[in-house]
C-alpha cells in the first residue's frame, strides 16, 4: 500500500485523485492533506480518508475546521495545522511514501521542495514548482535518487512514451496544444475578449487561472519550461502543436525517424493513477477514449504573433536564472488583473514582457532567491497593470 499526501486536496486535481484513490481500494491509504480555503470540503475529505494531519489554507480556517471535526463526533479527530508550515508538514509527514503536489500558485512551493529534500517520490501537478525552480527541485530529486512523476497530461504521456526507448535516442518533444477558446478568433479582436470567453475551454474543466492560460497559450509555455527540466532536454528539442481534439496528449521524435504518441480521453483521472501507480500499469474501468467519436486528427502550427505569451516563455527559458520565476509571478498578477477586469486580455503579455525586461539577471542559490524573485516580479507586475489601469 502506499501512503500518499495531498497539497491542495480541494481543488480539482486534489479532488481527482481522491476519486482515483477510491476507484483503487486498498492500494492507498491518505496520511495527510492540505487543502485551501473550502474548509467544508476539506472537513468532508478528513472524515472520509481519516489522514493523520489536515492542513488549512488560514488559521481561521482551521479554527473552523477544527469545529467542524469535533462535532462529527470522529473516533479520531486528525491533527489541525495552517499556512505554509500546515502544508509543510503534510508534504513532510514521515509515514508519506508520495506526495501529490497540486497546490495553486508558488504556495505549494517550498513545501513541494522539503518533501523532495526528505526524498519523498513526487507526483507533480503544480507547475510552479519547476517553471520558478526547476533547476533547484530536479538537481535535489536526482541527488535523492527519488522520482519526479508529472501529472499534467502532456507531460505525462511524454513520460510514458519515454519507456520505449533511451533518452540518447531522442530527437524531439512534441507537446501539443488544444489552442484555446481563441484558436479561431482574429488577432484583433483578443483586446476586446471577456473574463467568461477566456474561461469557456472547449474541451478540459479547469480552475480559472489555468484555464485562463490554456486561453493565452502561457500555460503551454509553462509545459515548454516544465519538460525542459523533468525530462533533461535543450530548449531546441521542444516543439509545440495545435492539436484541437485534445486526443493525442504528446508525441516523441526519436533519432531515427519513429514518432510516439500517447493517445487518450480529456480525463485528468488517467495521468493521476499513471503517476500514482508508476511503474505499474493499473486496470481502470473509470475512463476510456471512445474510438466511434474519434473522426479525425488535426494540427496546427502555434501563431506566436497571435499568442506572444508562448515566445515569452520560449524567451523566459533560454534567458535562465530568474527569468521563468518572474515569468510565472508577472503572468498571475496579469491573469487575476484580467479575471477581475482591471486588464484587458493582451495586456497580460504586455505586464510579462516588461516585467522580464526590468527583472535583475541573477541565478538561484537556494530557495530564499527563488521566493524573492517572486516577490519582486509581482512588485512590478502590479506596477505595470497600474499603468495600463489610467
Amino acid at each position: 500500500m502506499k501512503r500518499i499526501s495531498i497539497l491542495g486536496s480541494t481543488g480539482s486535481i486534489g479532488r481527482q485523485c481522491l476519486k482515483v484513490v477510491d476507484s483503487l481500494p486498498g492500494r492507498f491509504e491518505v496520511v495527510a492533506i492540505a487543502a485551501g480555503k473550502n474548509v467544508e470540503l476539506a472537513a468532508e475529505q478528513a472524515e472520509r480518508y481519516k489522514p493523520q494531519v489536515v492542513s488549512a489554507a488560514t488559521c481561521d480556517g482551521a479554527k473552523e475546521l477544527k469545529e467542524r471535526l469535533k462535532a462529527a463526533k470522529l473516533d479520531r479527530i486528525p491533527e489541525v495545522l495552517c499556512g505554509a508550515e500546515g502544508m509543510e508538514r503534510v508534504a513532510t509527514h514521515p509515514e508519506t511514501d508520495t506526495v501529490l503536489s497540486a497546490a495553486v500558485g508558488v504556495v505549494g512551493l517550498p513545501a513541494t521542495y522539503k518533501a523532495v529534500q526528505q526524498g519523498k517520490n513526487l507526483a507533480l501537478a503544480n507547475k510552479e514548482v519547476l517553471v520558478a525552480a526547476g533547476e533547484l527541485v530536479m538537481a535535489e530529486a536526482q541527488r535523492k535518487g527519488k522520482a519526479v512523476l508529472p501529472v499534467d497530461s502532456e507531460h505525462n504521456a511524454i513520460h510514458q512514451c519515454l519507456r520505449a526507448g533511451e533518452r540518447r535516442e531522442v530527437k524531439k518533444l512534441v507537446l501539443t496544444a488544444s489552442g484555446g477558446p481563441f484558436r479561431k478568433t482574429p488577432a484583433e479582436q483578443l483586446k476586446d475578449v471577456t473574463p467568461d470567453q477566456a474561461l469557456a475551454h472547449p474541451n478540459w474543466k479547469m480552475g480559472k487561472r489555468i484555464t485562463t492560460d490554456s486561453a493565452t497559450l502561457m500555460n503551454k509555455g509553462f509545459e515548454v519550461i516544465e519538460a525542459r527540466w523533468l525530462f533533461s532536454m535543450r530548449p531546441e528539442q521542444i516543439d509545440v502543436v495545435i492539436h484541437p481534439q485534445s486526443t493525442i496528449h504528446s508525441m516523441v521524435e526519436f533519432v531515427d525517424g519513429s514518432i510516439l504518441a500517447q493517445l487518450g480521453p480529456t480525463d485528468m483521472r488517467m495521468p493521476i493513477q499513471y503517476a500514482l501507480t508508476y511503474p505499474e500499469r493499473v486496470a481502470s474501468n473509470g475512463f476510456a477514449l471512445d474510438w466511434k467519436s474519434l473522426t479525425k486528427l488535426d494540427f496546427e502550427a502555434v501563431p506566436l504573433e497571435k499568442f506572444p505569451c508562448l515566445r515569452l516563455a520560449w524567451d523566459a527559458m533560454s534567458a535562465g536564472g530568474a527569468a521563468p520565476c518572474a515569468l510565472n509571478a508577472a503572468d498571475e498578477e496579469g491573469v487575476a488583473a484580467f479575471l477581475e477586469r482591471r486588464l484587458k486580455f493582451t495586456g497580460i503579455a504586455e505586464v510579462i514582457e516588461s516585467v522580464l525586461g526590468r527583472m535583475p539577471r541573477v541565478k538561484f542559490a537556494n530557495m530564499d532567491d527563488v521566493l524573492n524573485a517572486d516577490q519582486e516580479a509581482r512588485r512590478l507586475a502590479r506596477e505595470e497593470i497600474a499603468k495600463r489601469m489610467n
